[in-house]
């Protein structure tokens, strides 16, 4: 048999998790010292709360999972006789991966009847989440691993995401985008435009002068670089901004209809802990990233 896994810094809850059959791997973040791991330590993900403590001033802090970790995720598995496909973030934003090839290898000593496939979205939040929908279907349609690996090969690189965020402090303190020393001004309301290269990077690649500009500028991007849009979901992740996140479904919905499959979903606690509150991203089938 072959068990899906993804983690939580894919945006993947468990309400989607149990309709697909995913596995979460959870991603910790701190908060004055103290590890809180998503969907273990709670059940429900307060958004609201979270994204309003970190207004207050609390900047949290992210860190790597071990070996020890993967291995109490992965050895039940394997023990039971069932092979492994994990969906998983960027390998390029975090050193975890290094940890969970560690454990990998040593599990295939351990166990070397049994399989262990990975793909690497490239992508992060709404970027893998997209490709996690899509994967869970065939995995539920009955697609071999073959298959789902070979689709994956190119199909990565055709969910594109972009995004945009109020305050860039977050960002700033993670060091996670490349490229945005340059706009890092003292202008009130510019607003970096940022998105995820092939190479599994937050780039920024210039700003907007307010937030409706910002809105505007998404949406061009759907509309410029968009590849069967319909045939595909569009999720727009948000970091407790209901408004935003309202004002670019309908002017999606206007552009190409009421029935555009549209999911809206929260920024997770752990990469929120880079982007902070006021963050607003799209991800959508494209011709390129």
């Amino acid at each position: 048999m072959l068990v899906l896994f993804t983690d939580t810094d894919t945006d993947m809850t468990p309400e989607i998790a149990k309709e697909y059959g995913y596995k979460i791997i959870s991603m910790p973040y701190s908060i004055d010292g103290k590890n809180i791991y998503p969907y273990v330590d709670f059940e429900t993900f307060d958004s609201h709360a979270f994204y309003d403590m970190l207004r207050s001033g609390v900047i949290p802090n992210t860190s790597a999972l071990n070996k020890e970790d993967y291995l109490k995720y992965f050895e039940p598995e394997f023990a039971a006789g069932n092979d492994i496909l994990y969906v998983h973030f960027s390998r390029a934003m975090s050193g975890s991966f290094v940890s969970m090839d560690q454990a990998v290898e040593e599990l295939k000593i351990k166990y070397p009847e049994r399989k262990f496939y990975a793909i690497d979205t490239k992508a992060i939040s709404i970027g893998s989440l997209n490709m996690l929908f899509e994967i869970g279907d065939m995995y539920l349609a009955g697609k071999s691993i073959e298959e789902i690996l070979k689709w994956a090969e190119t199909e990565i690189y055709h969910f594109a995401v972009y995004f945009f965020a109020d305050d860039l402090k977050f960002f700033k303190h993670s060091g996670r985008v490349s490229g945005l020393a340059g706009t890092m001004g003292t202008l009130l309301g510019i607003r970096p435009i940022m998105y995820i290269s092939d190479e599994g990077k937050m780039v920024s690649i210039g700003k907007e002068k307010g937030r409706t500009k910002a809105i505007d500028r998404l949406v061009q991007y759907v509309t410029e670089l968009g590849d069967d849009v319909k045939g595909h979901r569009v999720v727009i992740a948000n970091s407790d901004t209901d408004d935003i996140v309202n004002e670019i479904k309908a002017k999606l919905k206007a552009i190409y209809g009421d029935d555009l499959d549209v999911r809206i979903v929260d920024v997770n606690p752990t990469s929120g802990a880079h982007c902070g509150p006021n963050a607003t991203g799209i991800c959508f089938h494209a011709i390129h990233r």
